[in-house]
């Protein structure tokens, strides 16, 4: 398995579709920590964002066969992600709280551990102010590491829109958390 931890998401999802399925638990390891972090951002509960990523899983393995392999697989599995999530959104219509606990892994400094929670905090309060259309630029640049292209493909928008929406986004979330 060590051999094939080294192949790109591309040549792991060719080896999948034509030798051995199993290997897609790979695929899974790799960016389920990652999904689930985007899901969580804009659903706002873990529970149900674990859901989603797990249904989304499903659904890429299922529709393997209709992946590009001249794309990016990260593109398209955020984007799967991204349509169950709105989905879900969409189906229960309300609010869903923010997790409360959040773990920071370095315990060297109480006092900056907890400063780090306190803005994370405050930056969750924010997030929750404004529109989902700001959210989901934000959280994948930032947050998820996603370029302004991946960005574009992710959520199906040209590259400007993308940058806008971030560029009106920051400014909000710093209005916003000044005020906090």
């Amino acid at each position: 398995m060590i051999e094939f931890e080294k192949l790109s998401d591309e040549q792991l999802i060719e080896k999948v579709r034509s030798a051995d399925q199993e290997l897609y638990t790979l695929v899974v390891k790799r960016y389920q920590d990652k999904l689930l972090r985007y899901a969580t951002g804009i659903i706002k509960d873990q529970d149900k964002a674990s859901d989603v990523v797990q249904e989304s899983f499903i659904k890429a393995f299922i529709n393997l066969k209709g992946f590009n392999i001249n794309k990016s697989f990260s593109s398209w599995i955020y984007r799967i992600v991204h349509n169950e999530a709105i989905n879900l959104i969409r189906k229960h219509q309300k609010e869903v709280k923010l997790p409360e606990n959040i773990d920071f892994k370095s315990k060297e400094n109480i006092e900056e551990e907890f400063d780090k929670k306190e803005i994370v905090k405050n930056v969750q309060k924010c997030l929750k102010e404004i529109p989902l259309i700001y959210v989901e630029p934000i959280t994948l640049f930032y947050i998820e590491e996603k370029s302004y292209e991946e960005i574009s493909d992710i959520l199906r928008l040209p590259m400007g829109t993308v940058a806008t929406r971030i560029n009106r986004a920051k400014k909000i979330l710093r209005n916003l958390c000044q005020k906090i």
